[in-house]
């Protein structure tokens, strides 16, 4: 049997007054209905996890016009504990540094004097190496090195010293022609210009969670959504059709990609926005805003 909350009450009353049934919450807020059912009745067991219990909640109250952070601290009984809360209780356990560094520390001041005995017979050992290699190289003969003779020819020519020249300079000449071919044929063509993509800063809609961004400089428009942590990502275009086949909540380590190159607007939903990092053709994002759940719009100005 499930026990209604006083939480999922006022937040079912802010709904009714807002006259929203729970198919409307759902288009807002891209939340599962059966989610949205259980947040008013307090079954929370059906949800994917704590994170997403909060997030949840926080998107149905500010859907309904409440005070999120409010809320939850007035009902923190009703809601399950965050998850830094059992890192915390888990770090408390963990025994302190001094109690486990004592042993190995007792150990190392017990070997000690093992460890000087045997550097002072390796330090002996080197020293007699060392005699030894001396006293061998004193008994050894030193060969006396000789400079090379050199030969000279003895029946030397004439050497036309202009003609020399004239033909070192002609080499010379057609050595900097070649220098001169080269750096012509790889210099790049002065005509062509080195067009860049460029996106502009971000327009806050008047709605408050939409972004509104213009892409430039560039025939190509490619997305791909990094995912550090649980967060909804849709991507759809002007008429609300949903371009991503695969719209859900995703996962750490997840990766969403879509070419987006036919489309001249494209809006990007994301339930959590901190755990999702927006690349444009391999470009960072930077947000405008720092909202949990925001829309980004890019409006695709194609390179002609």
């Amino acid at each position: 049997m499930l026990i209604v909350t006083e939480l999922g009450t006022r937040l079912k009353e802010a709904r009714l007054s807002k006259g929203y049934s729970l198919d409307d919450l759902q288009e807002i807020t891209k939340i599962q209905k059966r989610y949205l059912m259980g947040i008013e009745e307090g079954n929370y067991s059906m949800m994917p996890g704590t994170f997403y219990v909060r997030a949840f909640i926080k998107q149905y109250a500010e859907a309904v016009d409440l005070n999120a952070e409010e809320l939850l601290e007035t009902y923190k009984g009703d809601v399950p504990g965050a998850p830094n809360e059992q890192v915390s209780q888990s770090i408390s356990q963990i025994p302190s540094r001094r109690k486990l560094t004592k042993g190995p520390s007792n150990r190392m001041m017990e070997s000690m004097p093992k460890i000087i005995a045997a550097l002072f017979i390796i330090v002996i050992i080197v020293i007699m190496w060392i005699l030894w290699q001396s006293k061998s190289n004193a008994g050894t003969p030193v060969v006396e090195d000789k400079p090379p003779v050199m030969e000279y020819d003895k029946n030397p020519q004439p050497i036309d010293s202009d003609k020399e020249q004239q033909d070192k300079e002609k080499l010379d000449k057609e050595n900097a022609s070649k220098e001169d071919t080269d750096k012509e044929e790889d210099k790049p063509e002065e005509d062509v210009e080195d067009v860049k993509q460029a996106i502009s800063p971000g327009t806050i809609e008047a709605d408050g969670e939409t972004t509104s961004y213009t892409l430039t400089g560039t025939d190509v428009f490619k997305l791909r959504i990094e995912v550090s942590g649980p967060t909804w990502v849709g991507i759809r275009d002007q008429s609300k059709t949903e371009l991503l086949a695969d719209t859900r909540a995703y996962n750490a380590g997840e990766v969403v990609e879509f070419d987006a190159t036919a489309q001249n607007y494209v809006r990007i939903r994301l339930g959590n926005s901190a755990n999702a990092k927006v690349y444009i053709n391999d470009e960072l994002l930077t947000y405008a805003q720092q909202r949990v759940t925001q829309n980004i719009v890019i409006n695709f100005n194609k390179e002609q």
